[in-house]
């Protein structure tokens, strides 16, 4: 009999969950990780053991809050009542008020709801587990890991945004994501590099949802992501950093409203909107391969060329923010399989002296960078899952 600690991770469209070994402790050892997916007509779940081994695979008719009911009633014919001590959450915005991971209280989880305006797309989705939860097991023990938190360390004149004053009293600053997978890759590089974890190292999250940041003395001194996590890079389906401008064009000669502004900002933009294909790279690239000369082809190449170009832009302003370059760090689903894209973005910053082991980025391999290079250059592979485990533990 084991006692468990279980994980979530939510975002706009899937729940991941994890159950790890409470008794393994620092070791991190998972029995259960699972998914539930969205659909039209309900949601897709999925789960499998610690090798592997598929524990169910069903599609559910419930949405919203009854997901969490059946979920709750598997997780219970798994773990039998008692054997789940805690649950750890990641909750996308922290606020001012949050600098580090907290139990969850009612009165958390009505500051974090006031939050909501902050980021309407994703701080719900990430609530609802929680709430969820009190309602059903009130006395279990949660913790709220923020993905805003890591970011507190970043100065004060870098927060602020070029409007009125009153809007700063309100909170509308710059937060920064992502932080729970940049804490995470910042102790690794203690471990593996700690040249880099001292040194100026930029992190790059490139996933679905994309993002660097400039990790100085082992803290974020910057990071490309700001009052939301639209800003910044161009993502799968969001725009990232766009001229205001743009906006009040589209409020202005097509009568766009916010639904209209949410679904174009954040759904159809980005690799999507630039290629008019997909938003995921492997279709793209795949696509481009097995007809280079079509006039698709010329759109994913586009849409590829942008994606690449923001990420060596961005790279260069937070170089001269940090003053200059230690290491590079490639992480998350695309950074962590496309040795493409990590080969376009590594010949692009030859200027800050990079030079790329092909072999060994073809490869895959955790040290992609030539011997003669000035910068360091890594591959290390994200588990935010793992960090909000970690931080659980340290509650309880």
């Amino acid at each position: 009999m084991h006692d468990g600690v279980v994980v979530f991770n939510s975002g706009s469209s899937s729940l991941k969950f994890r159950i790890y070994d409470k008794a393994a402790s620092q070791q991190a050892t998972v029995l259960v990780k699972g998914e539930i997916e969205h659909t039209p007509n309900g949601a897709r779940f999925c789960a499998q053991n610690h090798d592997g081994t598929v524990l169910a695979q069903e599609d559910w008719p419930q949405t919203g809050l009854a997901i969490y009911d059946q979920l709750f009633q598997w997780l219970e014919h798994f773990t039998p009542k008692g054997r789940v001590v805690a649950v750890g959450h990641r909750i996308v915005h922290g606020g001012a008020d949050f600098l580090k991971p907290v139990k969850i209280t009612p009165d958390v989880l009505d500051k974090l709801e006031r939050l909501t305006p902050f980021d309407p797309l994703h701080q719900q989705a990430t609530l609802a587990p929680a709430k969820a939860i009190a309602q059903k097991w009130p006395g279990l023990v949660q913790v709220a890991c923020f993905d805003t938190t890591f970011h507190s360390t970043i100065p004060k004149i870098a927060r602020l945004l070029p409007l009125p004053r009153r809007y700063q009293a309100q909170g509308i600053v710059r937060y920064g994501f992502h932080g729970i997978s940049y804490s995470y890759i910042a102790k690794c590089l203690t471990q593996l590099d700690p040249t880099l974890a001292t040194g100026r190292t930029i992190i790059a999250h490139l996933g679905s949802g994309a993002s660097l940041c400039a990790l100085k003395a082992g803290k974020s001194l910057e990071t490309t992501m700001g009052f939301s996590a639209l800003d910044g890079l161009m993502m799968g389906t969001r725009c990232g950093a766009i001229d205001p401008g743009v906006l009040l064009y589209m409020v202005q000669e097509e009568g766009a409203d916010w639904h209209t502004l949410v679904q174009t900002l954040y759904h159809d933009s980005g690799l999507l909107g630039v290629s008019g294909i997909s938003p995921d790279m492997r279709i793209l690239r795949a696509l481009r391969a097995k007809n280079p000369t079509s006039e698709q082809s010329a759109r994913i190449t586009e849409a590829l060329s942008l994606f690449v170009y923001r990420i060596v832009q961005e790279i260069g302003a937070l170089t001269a923010v940090m003053g200059g370059l230690d290491g590079l760090v490639f992480t998350a689903g695309i950074g962590e399989h496309d040795h493409m894209l990590r080969q376009e973005v590594c010949q692009a910053l030859s200027w800050a002296g990079v030079v790329l082991d092909t072999t060994a980025n073809q490869q895959h391999a955790a040290l992609i960078s030539a011997s003669q290079s000035r910068v360091s250059v890594r591959v290390i592979p994200t588990d935010e899952e793992r960090e909000i485990y970690l931080s659980t533990l340290a509650l309880l």
